[in-house]
């Protein structure tokens, strides 16, 4: 292993003040999120006022939407295994190992891109049909998910390469790059939906092509990297250890991350039983409540990559500070949007549809769901931390048990008798209570272990390469 000097232009999250570095990383992934959420807003809204069969478009693309989350969610837990590998190595300082580890998880995205985009436009219609899908909306649902999915390769790479830049710390070039995306995704909305009539198509091609927009700029960046982070094309190839340990650590993020999707579609199912109306609500608050995920994730991912880097310098010690403070951020974050869209939750659900009773349907979603939010938000913070410290497991079953079968257990006990959108709803914050005592206990033991192997090993001069012993 060869050690060197970090470059000025990769972040050092070992040393030095920490929120101010946290909240360097945390805004522009906010930002990024809620920006995300403003162009899957704008699809919304276009479909809801401007297509000929409003309510029906806007209920067949909102239909979709557990189940497209269950991709981006995999493809984003798979790319925390990048993040943290290469956050490790980093903070190592070492050049070597990073490389490999970029390289692996690049030719990763690559496979799993396509794997999923064959198998979704494959097999999208019997998804659809596996979710109850409302007969009304089922064909106009089809054609938006296979489009979608043709998307995949495209959305898998983009997150792979973000999460690598993530890794040291730059959050700003990733967020340029969504934006020309999503001003891209905004016009051809415009284009291909109010003057070219081609409905949920049209939304779902505008899609499309943004996500191929920003995975060629993010390459592209990789490409014209010259620390840490830069890619080399003939060097794509899987490193066993490397690889390894990506798969170590994404993929129980990734499997949980279909877990929570896999409860959510189920949810969703029944959610689909409702009728179009109700669905279209549904999916409204749920775009709504995204712009305080978006908050909540970035601090999340913060917390992730700073662990990782701090765990792989021997830093114990500021791991705990990390966790901290992004917990204190978290509420912070949730508490404002929660008191912002139980105020105003009617005017921005007015800008979604002309449908009152949609409105009614999706603040009655927003009371029950949004409060609850900063609790979410400590889980994501402890989740993370631990695996920055290279401890996916526990997190995945702790969010398994209390999040994923409780939804279940709930979904097949309680709301059968009652047949009650409301009590859907409620079984997302309760499992985040159960959630965050459960995942608070093992982040607490995991950080007291890791602390007692802090003298087991001897940390690395990050500063100056190692003096050669003499033959």
């Amino acid at each position: 292993m060869r050690s060197f000097r970090v470059r000025n232009a990769d972040m050092n999250m070992t040393e030095g003040p920490l929120f101010g570095k946290i909240a360097s990383v945390a805004l522009p992934l906010a930002v990024s999120g809620i920006l995300q959420l403003l162009f899957n807003a704008a699809d919304l809204v276009i479909i809801g006022k401007f297509s000929q069969t409003s309510t029906v478009s806007l209920a067949a693309v909102s239909s979709n939407s557990a189940l497209i989350g269950l991709v981006i969610n995999v493809a984003i837990g798979l790319s925390l295994g990048a993040n943290v590998a290469l956050g490790q190595a980093m903070g190592r300082g070492d050049r070597e190992g990073a490389e490999r580890a970029l390289h692996s998880a690049m030719a990763l995205s690559v496979l799993c891109g396509l794997v999923t985009a064959l198998v979704g436009c494959s097999f999208a219609g019997v998804f659809l049909r596996w979710m109850q899908t409302d007969a009304a909306v089922i064909d106009k649902a089809t054609v938006y998910l296979r489009i979608y999915f043709a998307g995949c390769p495209a959305n898998v790479i983009y997150n792979f390469g973000v999460s690598v830049l993530r890794a040291k710390g730059d959050t700003r070039r990733p967020l340029f790059y969504l934006a020309l995306a999503g001003i891209l995704n905004v016009g051809l909305n415009l284009l291909l939906v109010i003057f070219a009539k081609m409905d949920v198509a049209g939304v779902a091609l505008a899609t499309v092509i943004s996500q191929y927009l920003s995975c060629v700029l993010t390459v592209l960046a990789l490409l014209r990297e010259k620390g840490y982070c830069r890619l080399i094309l003939k060097k794509l190839r899987f490193h066993k250890a490397e690889t390894l340990q990506i798969l170590r650590i994404g993929l129980p993020s990734g499997i949980l991350n279909s877990f929570f999707s896999i409860a959510n579609v189920l949810i969703q199912s029944n959610v689909n039983t409702f009728g179009a109306q109700l669905i279209a609500g549904s999916a409204t608050a749920n775009s709504i409540e995204g712009f305080i995920i978006a908050g909540m994730n970035a601090v999340g991912n913060a917390s992730v990559t700073f662990a990782g880097q701090n765990y792989g310098a021997r830093r114990f010690d500021r791991i705990g500070r990390v966790i901290g403070i992004c917990v204190a951020l978290e509420w912070v974050v949730c508490l404002a949007g929660t008191c912002l869209f139980l105020a105003l939750g009617r005017f921005f659900l007015g800008l979604y549809t002309n449908d009152p009773m949609v409105v009614a349907f999706a603040y009655n979603r927003l009371w029950v769901t949004i409060p609850l939010y900063c609790i979410c938000g400590t889980c994501e913070v402890f989740a993370g931390g631990m695996r920055g410290m290279g401890h996916a497991v526990k997190p995945m079953m702790s969010n398994f048990f209390c999040i994923c079968v409780f939804r279940i257990i709930w979904v097949n006990t309680v709301c059968r008798p009652w047949h009650i959108p409301e009590l859907l709803y409620l079984s997302w914050p309760y499992s985040w209570v159960i959630n965050v005592v459960s995942s608070g206990i093992l982040y607490g033991l995991t950080l007291h272990q890791e602390r007692g192997k802090e003298f087991a090993v001897e940390p690395l001069d990050l500063e100056e390469p190692p003096e050669p012993t003499a033959a």
